[in-house]
């Protein structure tokens, strides 16, 4: 016989003298133990952001995990709540962050442009390059576009000002010592040039190129020689962590920190400034990673929380 249809009304099961006594005791405790909840819920808790409190956002591995080699961002960079640094909106109000993408994906065309030779205060150098790319063809400048990219939503959901040097939005360039001028002129509280190694194949891990103490020509970085060096550090820490990474194995010593006067980027540089290699793009193991738009959102979340460390004293 089947018991289905709005006519049944099965037979209701008789409650022991035992049951209604529970159900009492239980009517009269749930009011007060939820008062002392509501109590101690506004008076702050446990979570009042003391010891034990989780209070940075965690790294998202947000993105494609089989890679994105056309260098666009993944939703993540624009829509992963957990995807931003440590500080929370407005953190950085009044802050202004220049994000240099190393190279321009249509230099390979403008050869003789590039090539020209100039003044980075020690000498002369060329305008730029082309930049490496791995052994599958991904090239250097749609990494650093798409690493810039994610990198300028994390620090604008903190509320900071971003200016990037270039957006695939001019025909090359531009040259090394226009990339120092946007910086300066901004006027930029931090720059970060990103960019990945092209070593040889084995060298793997990324580094942070620092300013050395240039006073030549055009260029004088002793001012900004300190404030750099400290936005490195920050950095190439919470890279490390943040994509899990170790610093290079062929530069640095282990540190993940190596000092440079050659580079006209730095040395034209009037504000704190340093380059980052991510990886070696020239290295299957590394080029995995760089290849990965999940790894890429980790490269953006480390480089952004460097950034809010430092600009936050």
């Amino acid at each position: 016989m089947s018991y289905v249809g709005p006519d049944f009304d099965p037979p209701r099961p008789r409650r022991s003298p035992l049951r209604r006594a529970l159900t009492v005791v239980l009517a009269a405790l749930v009011p007060g133990a939820l008062l002392g909840w509501l109590a101690f819920e506004t008076l702050g808790g446990a979570d009042d952001g003391g010891p034990g409190r989780a209070t940075g956002a965690t790294s998202s591995a947000a993105g494609s995990a089989g890679g994105d080699p056309d260098g666009k961002p993944g939703a993540s960079a624009s829509q992963s709540p957990t995807a931003s640094a440590p500080g929370g909106a407005g953190a950085l109000a009044g802050k202004v962050v220049v994000i240099d993408p190393g190279h321009n994906p249509a230099n390979f065309a403008h050869t003789a442009e590039i090539n020209s030779k100039v003044d980075i205060g020690t000498h002369k150098k060329e305008c730029d390059t082309t930049g490496t790319a791995t052994n599958s063809g991904y090239t250097e400048a749609a990494f650093t576009l798409d690493v810039a990219h994610r990198l300028r939503t994390l620090l604008e959901r903190q509320g900071a000002t971003v200016k990037l040097t270039q957006d695939a939005d001019r025909p090359y360039g531009p040259c090394i010592d226009e990339r120092a001028r946007i910086g300066n002129s901004a006027p930029a509280d931090a720059v970060v040039s990103v960019h990945a190694d092209g070593a040889a194949s084995g060298q793997r891990g990324f580094h942070v190129i620092l300013p050395g103490a240039v006073h030549e020509g055009g260029a004088d970085t002793r001012a900004i020689v300190a404030p750099s060096r400290e936005l490195g550090e920050l950095i190439a820490d919470d890279f490390a962590e943040s994509t899990d990474t170790s610093p290079s194995n062929y530069v640095g010593d282990g540190t993940g920190l190596v000092t440079r006067e050659d580079l006209g980027g730095l040395n034209l540089s009037t504000v704190p400034k340093v380059f980052i290699e991510c990886g070696n793009m020239r290295d299957s193991k590394d080029a995995a990673l760089l290849t990965s738009g999940a790894w890429r959102q980790k490269a953006a979340q480390g480089i952004s929380e460097g950034i809010v460390s430092f600009l936050r004293g």
